[in-house]
């Protein structure tokens, strides 16, 4: 599939539309890697990096087990103001899961979203998308870093902890 390059941002029933068209084509279910929609409605691909998928299960079991009465996801598409986005972890509450179920994309943040920092990715995109999360609704984001202790944020700014009582340290 084609998708023309926007000079304006689409709407988010544009977006979303583009999306559901984007998830059924064939063409682009073989791609390696994420691809993310953004606000103009271009795709975005982060190819595939296995110590990248090691830390994403890692965090994705851990919630599992630390926050059992939410659901853990890993890739889920969550509409936001720069297109729709899909942290690499997230933690969704009963009450986002009562309220949202599956839908897809999500036009709202899960409770907790998680970015796992890619060798392509840069500062200013790992900002924009923190913001972008917390917009939306996410109570917390966390940037993880193989060079750095995981990066906890909410609206406030920076947390010196995180408010869901978890702690993590990164697998060797």
């Amino acid at each position: 599939m084609i998708l023309a390059h926007q000079s304006v941002p689409l709407s988010r029933t544009e977006l979303r539309q583009r999306w559901l068209r984007m998830i059924g084509d064939p063409v682009l279910a073989d791609i390696p890697g994420k691809l993310e929609l953004n606000e103009k409605g271009s795709l975005e691909l982060t190819p595939s990096n296995n110590r990248h998928s090691l830390i994403q299960a890692f965090l994705a079991a851990e919630l599992r087990i630390r926050l059992p009465e939410g659901t853990a996801f890993t890739e889920c598409s969550v509409e936001t103001a720069i297109g729709v986005r899909v942290p690499d972890v997230a933690w969704a509450s009963p009450a986002f899961m009562r309220r949202y179920g599956t839908t897809t994309p999500f036009p709202a943040a899960p409770d907790l979203c998680i970015e796992v920092v890619s060798p392509s990715n840069t500062e200013a995109e790992m900002s924009e998308k923190l913001a972008a999360y917390l917009a939306a609704g996410a109570r917390e984001v966390w940037i993880v870093a193989d060079d750095r202790p995981i990066e906890i944020f909410d609206a406030s700014g920076v947390r010196d902890s995180s408010a869901f009582g978890v702690a993590l340290s990164l697998p060797p």
